[in-house]
């Protein structure tokens, strides 16, 4: 990770995915979208949602 690595709420990445934030917090949870907490929040590499992204369209399109 880069030292000006982006993060994102998970609200952004939500809106982002057109998912709820709940959805969200499920793909954090079972691994499948890396994320740091930081305090009490949690906040995504906006590369690892480019990545999951990436790994769900090619996946989609097997």
């Amino acid at each position: 990770m880069s030292e000006n690595e982006r993060f994102r709420t998970v609200s952004e990445v939500a809106d982002t995915m057109r998912v709820s934030p709940m959805t969200v917090y499920r793909l954090v949870k079972s691994g499948e979208l890396a994320a740091v907490r930081v305090g009490r929040s949690v906040r995504i590499p906006a590369r690892a949602v480019e990545d999951y992204l990436h790994f769900a369209l090619s996946a989609a399109r097997t």
